[in-house]
């Protein structure tokens, strides 16, 4: 993402901030600082929003002990927000986030977005698209099921993020990078303001098994990060043409053409969680018809 001084970095689902921390590090380093610079970053720089109560005071006590004194931020939900409400005021040059998913949103919440689904994680997309500036720069992490979910939701959000940015990149993780029990992810790098033409693809294959004790380090993304330059394809990248994308579908699958298909079994909590889900939007949809009736 590089961000340099006088971008605005945003992260709508700040959590402890580690986010806004390494962007403030990464900055911090990124020139010498004149006092001018020195202000900017500690003013007008670093910008989020949290919902609960102990991650909204863990965050803004991370980004003191970095160095950030007078963190910009705000207690409440951000999905309660309006996306109709956004002014050009309101928005960002960087997004950074890893907002949660498998969250279920209330029916009056939904009715904040253009695209209803109770899916957290598909309104907060929602809202960092709009809330960018025109040329902003998003790196956002999602569930890797983003890319090829068959509800109209998923199909319909994936169109509005090719039809009004430039995803460019998408990194897909290992199973237990951003979450506990193996749980896939990805990270979808894009711009705003032109509809995407190409994306390249990076898969990063590791020989072990990742999690808090044995967490992603900046060795294991070495060749993304010199790939990722000139979009290079490789064994483990490739790059797909928007025109070859079903327009039924929208599926952005990360299917590596360099690699034998392998076929990925879903660990168990995975499958009952997706259960319980289904289960909670049957009742919903169960509720609703029973009221009409």
């Amino acid at each position: 993402m590089a961000p340099s001084i006088g971008d605005k970095v945003y992260d709508g689902a700040v959590g402890s901030a580690g986010f806004l921390c390494e962007a403030f590090e990464f900055m911090k380093e990124s020139k010498r600082l004149t006092t001018k610079d020195v202000e900017t970053l500690q003013k007008g720089t670093f910008y989020g929003k949290e919902k609960k109560s102990l991650a909204y005071i863990i965050g803004i006590m991370n980004m003191i002990l970095h160095g950030i004194e007078a963190p910009n931020i705000v207690h409440t939900n951000t999905l309660a927000e309006n996306l109709a409400d956004i002014q050009e005021k309101d928005r960002y040059d960087i997004v950074l986030a890893n907002p949660p998913f498998g969250g279920k949103e209330r029916a009056e919440v939904q009715q904040n977005f253009p695209i209803k689904t109770g899916e957290t994680a598909f309104l907060f997309l929602q809202h960092f698209i709009k809330i960018l500036k025109a040329g902003g720069r998003a790196g956002v992490v999602i569930k890797n099921t983003f890319l090829s979910n068959t509800d109209n939701a998923s199909v319909s959000l994936r169109k509005l993020l090719l039809d009004s940015c430039n995803l460019h990149t998408v990194l897909d993780l290992p199973g237990g990078t951003f979450t506990g029990a193996g749980v896939k992810t990805v990270v979808l790098f894009f711009e705003k303001g032109a509809p995407t033409r190409k994306i390249w693809f990076y898969q990063l294959n590791l020989d072990r098994n990742l999690g808090k004790t044995n967490p992603l380090n900046e060795n294991d993304l070495a060749d993304f990060v010199a790939l990722q330059k000139t979009k290079a394809d490789s064994p483990n990248s490739w790059s797909v043409d928007v025109t070859a994308v079903d327009t039924a579908t929208y599926d952005l699958s990360a299917k590596n053409p360099n690699k034998k298909e392998e076929v990925a079994l879903r660990q168990p909590n995975e499958i009952i969680a997706e259960m319980k889900a289904l289960d909670a939007e049957s009742a919903e949809i169960l509720s609703t018809l029973l009221k009409i009736l």
